[in-house]
């Protein structure tokens, strides 16, 4: 089993979900998530008496668990929904996961991802 952390711009994160569940991956977390990256913003505004910092860049961090043999396709589909072709695009972060549980069950590794084995 794999785990994929991707971080998109927020303005693509209904693209990247509805691409998702188009092809089968159909659940995942996700956060909004602030940072900093490579862009280059000129650093702070005022509004009504309030200081914004314009140096955080808003966007949505996805946590996605998936078998080994769709780790490929999650990947390509993140990658093209997401893409823009401008700097500040995200990133993907793909690392090994030992172990899953389902709690309700004692269901475990592959079996406790899906509800059903139609994919086996």
């Amino acid at each position: 089993m794999k785990k994929i952390e991707a971080i998109v711009r927020t303005s693509k994160f209904e693209e990247v979900k509805s691409a998702l569940r188009e092809i089968g991956i159909e659940f995942f977390s996700y956060w909004d998530c602030t940072g900093v990256g490579n862009e280059i913003k000129k650093g702070e505004y005022s509004y009504r008496g309030t200081v914004y910092d314009t140096s955080y860049i808003p966007r949505q961090l996805l946590t996605i668990v998936v078998r080994d043999k769709n780790l490929q396709k999650t990947v390509e589909c993140i990658r093209k929904t997401a893409r823009t072709g401008i700097i500040g695009d995200g990133k993907i972060f793909v690392s090994d996961l030992l172990d899953s549980y389902r709690i309700r069950n004692d269901d475990q590794g592959d079996k406790s991802l899906y509800n059903t084995d139609e994919d086996e």
